[in-house]
């Protein structure tokens, strides 16, 4: 249905959960790709890919771009860089973490994901702006679901490539608030940025592209006005996300393999401290959370996800 809105040169795949919409530019001197979904996927991401290199009679991927280094948008680049040689562009604030591959600064020992290690080769700095495909993109700050993403803005065509600061029903989770660091802010004010734009499509991190801004930014709005309210909200509902996330990939899961997995992932822990609840307690409640949400059920002591 989107299709429409798009103008020459940029198409969106569609992704799921675990792995985050692709959004590849082709012109006569580049072609990237916005996001590389999870590893889990990847190959799945390489055919997206080289299909609409053939589609277009296109030679070569020149960049492979990330709005942010979580794992279901950055998984692929490791995969892609193999396949296709090209240059990796990651935030500006991310590059140390990366040159280094420091476990610590990036997300994925704490949140309790893999991504397999990949090189860059550029940086995207807010304020300045980037060749995909045939338009320049406009790079712009966007803190709060992570503090380092950014999203695209291409002023001609009034497009706005979100990320995870807005979907067409919400935002992604404020993962910060998770180990007591300042996110809420951040949203608004990133919400507020969006606001202050032209924009007549929103190509988010999930689901599909849309145009009613407008509503979009007074759902996201009263979100968080709700998490923020009571950060035990936003605990609660990160703690399950990360849980639904993993389970996404193993389908199913025995508990007590589940409950080693929580045990281990400093992020979780970090929301069982701010709900006030022992190890015990919170290997207890978080799977059975999950399936009160109907996100998941329990069959002889296994997590199923339930899609």
């Amino acid at each position: 249905m989107t299709a429409h809105f798009l103008p020459p040169g940029i198409e969106v795949f569609e992704r799921g959960w675990l792995s985050a919409n692709n959004i590849f530019h082709f012109g006569e001197n580049d072609a990237s790709l916005v996001d590389s979904g999870y590893c889990a996927h990847q190959d799945l991401t390489i055919g997206l890919v080289r299909n609409a290199m053939q589609k277009h009679r296109l030679l070569k991927l020149n960049k492979m771009v990330n709005t942010h280094l979580h794992s279901d948008h950055c998984g692929g680049n490791a995969a892609l860089v193999e396949s296709f040689h090209c240059e990796v562009y990651i935030p500006a604030a991310e590059a140390i973490a990366v040159k280094n591959w420091d476990s610590t600064l990036l997300s994925y020992d704490n949140l309790g994901q893999e991504c397999p290690q990949f090189p860059y080769q550029g940086v995207l700095v807010p304020g300045e702006e980037i060749l995909l495909g045939r338009y320049f993109w406009k790079i712009l700050a966007a803190p709060g679901h992570d503090p380092h993403s950014v999203m695209l803005y291409q002023a001609d065509h009034r497009i706005l490539i979100s990320a995870d600061a807005l979907w067409e029903e919400g935002f992604g989770v404020i993962f910060p608030e998770l180990w007591g660091e300042a996110g809420f802010e951040e949203v608004a004010q990133t919400l507020d940025l969006i606001e202050a734009l032209p924009v007549n499509l929103v190509i988010p991190g999930h689901g599909a592209p849309f145009v009613d801004v407008s509503k979009s930014l007074a759902s996201a709005r009263s979100r968080l006005d709700y998490l923020a309210s009571d950060p035990d909200r936003n605990a609660r509902h990160g703690a399950k996300v990360l849980l639904k996330y993993r389970l996404l990939e193993w389908r199913s899961r025995d508990l007590a393999q589940v409950n080693e997995w929580i045990v281990k992932t400093p992020a979780l822990m970090s929301a069982a401290k701010l709900l006030n609840m022992n190890i015990d307690e919170f290997t207890q409640w978080l799977p059975k959370a999950l399936v009160k949400s109907g996100a998941a059920k329990i069959e002889n002591k296994t997590l199923v996800d339930l899609g």
